[in-house]
C-alpha cells in the first residue's frame, strides 16, 4: 500500500488537499514545515497561527502530525540564494527555490525518502503521457501555480500530488465551508514567509547596507537623482524611485559602478524585451525539442501571471538556448525565470534562468556570437 505525506501549511488550498485525498481514500500523514531564520532575528511569520490550526485540522480528522524544522535549509538554500543573487544585481524568485529545495528536496531527505507521494496544496496538475510525467496547469488559469514549481526535478515530480489542481478557487472556498475547515476564511498567503511582517528593504538593508549611487536617464545620461544601493531597485520598476516628471522606469542597472539607469514616459520601448538569452535550463520531464531540430514553437511566462506569451525556443550550438516573444515583454530582468510551456499552455516544460533581455534587433547579433 503507498504511502502520502501531505505538507499542511495553515491555510485553505492545504487543508481542502487533505479532504480530498480522504474522499479519495487516502489517510495522510500530516506535516508542517517551520522555515525561518528565528535565531537571525526574523520572527513576525504568523507561524503561532498557522501552527494551532494545523493542529485543529489533524484532531479533526484523527490523522498524524508531525511539527518539523528546516529552518536552517531555508535560510542556506532559499534566503542565502535570495541574498546572492540581489548582491550582484539579479532578480531572484525564492518561491521556486523553496519548492525545489526545501518542499519537494529537504522534507524528502528529512523523512528518508520513504513515502511513495508528497502532496501539496499547489494549484498544479499532474499527467502522464506514453509513461512519462508532466507537470501541468491547473484548471483556474488565475490560480495555477507551475511557474513555481518548473524548477523541480523529474523525481519530484513522479512523488508530487497536487489534489486541488482541478478546482477552480470558489470551488474550493466552497468545499472549505461545507466541511467545516477552520481555514474556510482565512487569507491567502502572500510575501516571503520567513520575513513575517519585516519590510522587504529593511531585510537588505540589514543584510546588504546602502552604497548611495546616481540615477541615470538612459537616453541622455543626465543624472536625475540618486538611489541608496542597486539591489533595493528591480527590472521594471516604477514606484519609489522619488523622481519628478514621470513615470519612470529602470531599464538597467550597473553593478560596478552602482548606477540606476532608468527611461520616462507610459509606454517607452526600452522596458521591453522579445529577444530572452536563457542561462541555465531544468526541463522537468526531459528535453522537448524533437531531435533533429534546434527550434520549437513554445508558451511562455517570465512572472507569475495568468497570461501567456507565445514564441519560439532555440538551443544554440553551445547547448544554450534562447526564446523570441512574439510579443515585447515588459520588464524582463536576469536572474528571473523563463517558465515554458507546450502550444496549448497545458503542459510546463520546466524553467530557464534569464540570463538577458534585449529587442528583437539583437537577434542576430546574438545568435552570430554563438559558434
Amino acid at each position: 500500500m503507498s504511502s502520502t505525506a501531505l505538507l499542511l501549511s495553515g491555510g485553505v488550498d492545504s487543508s481542502v488537499a487533505m479532504v480530498r485525498l480522504l474522499e479519495q481514500g487516502v489517510r495522510p500523514d500530516l506535516f508542517y514545515i517551520r522555515i525561518g531564520a528565528k535565531e537571525e532575528g526574523y520572527a513576525g511569520c504568523p507561524a503561532e497561527d498557522d501552527e494551532v490550526i494545523v493542529r485543529i485540522l489533524a484532531r479533526k480528522y484523527d490523522l498524524p502530525l508531525e511539527m518539523i524544522d528546516l529552518h536552517r535549509e531555508y535560510w542556506d538554500h532559499v534566503v542565502g540564494y535570495l541574498l546572492e543573487s540581489v548582491r550582484r544585481g539579479l532578480t531572484p524568485n525564492p518561491d521556486m527555490m523553496c519548492n525545489r529545495w526545501i518542499k519537494f528536496g529537504a522534507f524528502d531527505s528529512y523523512t528518508g525518502s520513504t513515502y511513495d507521494h508528497i502532496a501539496t496544496g499547489h494549484y498544479a496538475r499532474k499527467e502522464t503521457i506514453d509513461g512519462l510525467d508532466y507537470l501541468a496547469t491547473a484548471v483556474d488559469p488565475v490560480k495555477d501555480q507551475t511557474d513555481f514549481l518548473a524548477q523541480i526535478t523529474y523525481p519530484q515530480l513522479h512523488k508530487a500530488l497536487f489534489p486541488i489542481g482541478d478546482l477552480p478557487k470558489e470551488r474550493l472556498r466552497a468545499i472549505a465551508e461545507e466541511h467545516h475547515l477552520v481555514t474556510a476564511h482565512r487569507d491567502d498567503s502572500q510575501g516571503i514567509c520567513f520575513l513575517g511582517r519585516i519590510d522587504y528593504d529593511d531585510f537588505l538593508r540589514e543584510h546588504l547596507g546602502e552604497r548611495v549611487g546616481p540615477i541615470v536617464e538612459l537616453e541622455t545620461g543626465q543624472v536625475l537623482g540618486e538611489h541608496r544601493g542597486f539591489w533595493y531597485h528591480t527590472i521594471g520598476q516604477r514606484k519609489g524611485l522619488g523622481l519628478s516628471g514621470g513615470p519612470w522606469y529602470v531599464i538597467r542597472k550597473d553593478v560596478e559602478s552602482n548606477t540606476i539607469f532608468v527611461s520616462r514616459g507610459f509606454d517607452t520601448e526600452m522596458q521591453y524585451s522579445d529577444l530572452i538569452r536563457l542561462g541555465a535550463m531544468n526541463f522537468i520531464s526531459g528535453d522537448p525539442m524533437p531531435e533533429g531540430t534546434d527550434e520549437m514553437a513554445v508558451t511562455l511566462k517570465v512572472r507569475h501571471t495568468p497570461d501567456f506569451t507565445r514564441g519560439l525556443l532555440r538551443c544554440h550550438a553551445d547547448g544554450s538556448h534562447s526564446v523570441i516573444a512574439e510579443e515585447p515583454i515588459q520588464g524582463v530582468a536576469a536572474g528571473q525565470f523563463c517558465t515554458l510551456y507546450d502550444t496549448e499552455e497545458h503542459l510546463c516544460y520546466g524553467s530557464g534562468v534569464i540570463a538577458e533581455g534585449l529587442r528583437r534587433d539583437a537577434q542576430d547579433k546574438i545568435l552570430q556570437e554563438k559558434p
